[in-house]
């Protein structure tokens, strides 16, 4: 590839919400919005978080739901955009679980979340996310005290093991729906393992998952990687066994693209050569969970139609556009500079 016209660019919905609540008509309404201004920016697709649900809701009406949403989308003018989603696995669908019953309803809940996509996507898409092990639920010892370190890795061991038949049965159903499975590794002061690209390409050869690949994104590689040279053998590694499905483009900060400290000749070097699918921008806005959960003591990013117009500070669509610019750039530079060497 020698340019950047066939590239596609995604972004994520991080920036307006981390639950769409697709039963909200009125909700719905404000998404199309954001949708049209950011497809009107060069946007070609999105990627949508869908929420858990509390335990012992029904799965089949929450795609009934998403179902209904994509139509709202469609009568919207927007049936030409594209969706992926994020996915995260929980404490009650735990497909790492010691217990058969537990792991079989993580199966039926990773089931739908495919069922979700598929819906959104029309049957060509991607689920990403930390839907290995449950996000952000870190194990304690019967004391209560954290476990850390090797008891930590080695408490793992045996949940990827548990998990394997569970991912085997998923990637089948999720192969038959169209729908490109990716696991996020998420750095570690958000969640256990896997932190890192090897540890879930490492859990994926065990579990004989041939149809399951990885989701590599700039800021989780920046904070938990073990450096330039591992990135480049883990980038090796999943392109030979055909796994990378999706990148993640997203600042340290989790903030704004735009002069961040993303190291693009490092990045780019290695994944644009031998990568074909999109590039998704991901910004973290100061919104309920994510100001809590990730700490953040940055400034919100004003939603145009949500929030309080702030003239002296960045909109979410300022920021939007700004992040597409520089990805642009960055990729042409990147052409240019393999082009002419």
């Amino acid at each position: 590839m020698t340019g950047t016209s066939n590239r596609e660019i995604y972004f994520s919905f991080f920036m307006f919400t981390a639950d769409l609540r697709p039963d909200d008509t009125d909700y719905t309404q404000v998404l199309v919005k954001h949708l049209k201004a950011l497809t009107e920016m060069g946007y070609s697709g999105f990627d949508l978080h869908i929420a858990a649900g509390p335990a012992g809701i029904n799965h089949a009406l929450e795609v009934e739901s998403y179902v209904h949403l994509k139509k709202a989308f469609d009568k919207a003018g927007l049936e030409d955009a594209k969706f992926t989603t994020n996915v995260g696995t929980t404490r009650t669908f735990d497909p790492t679980s010691p217990y058969e019953e537990q792991r079989r309803q993580a199966l039926s809940y990773l089931k739908s979340r495919v069922d979700i996509t598929s819906a959104l996507g029309r049957g060509d898409s991607i689920m990403s996310g930390p839907f290995l092990y449950p996000y952000g639920v870190f194990p304690l010892t019967d004391s209560g005290d954290p476990i850390w370190s090797d008891a930590l890795l080695d408490w793992m061991t045996p949940r990827y093991i548990a998990a394997r038949s569970v991912f085997q049965e998923l990637t089948e159903y999720a192969s038959r729906k169209g729908v490109k499975l990716a696991i996020e590794p998420v750095k570690s002061w958000e969640t256990p393992p896997p932190n890192m690209v090897s540890e879930a390409l490492d859990f994926l050869e065990g579990a004989e998952a041939p149809r399951c690949g990885v989701t590599i994104d700039t800021a989780q590689v920046l904070m938990e990687s073990q450096g330039p040279a591992t990135f480049k053998r883990n980038v090796a590694r999943a392109v030979q066994q055909d796994r990378l499905y999706y990148v993640h483009v997203s600042a340290p900060d989790r903030g704004a693209i735009k002069d961040s400290w993303i190291p693009w000749d490092i990045m780019l070097g290695e994944i644009e050569p031998v990568y074909r699918g999109p590039y998704l921008i991901e910004v973290f806005n100061a919104i309920p969970p994510f100001d809590s959960s990730m700490r953040m003591a940055r400034r919100r990013f004003w939603r145009p139609g949500e929030d309080k117009p702030e003239p002296d500070r960045d909109s979410a669509y300022q920021v939007a556009s700004a992040a597409l610019a520089t990805l642009k750039e960055q990729l042409a530079s990147f052409a240019r500079f393999r082009s002419h060497p």
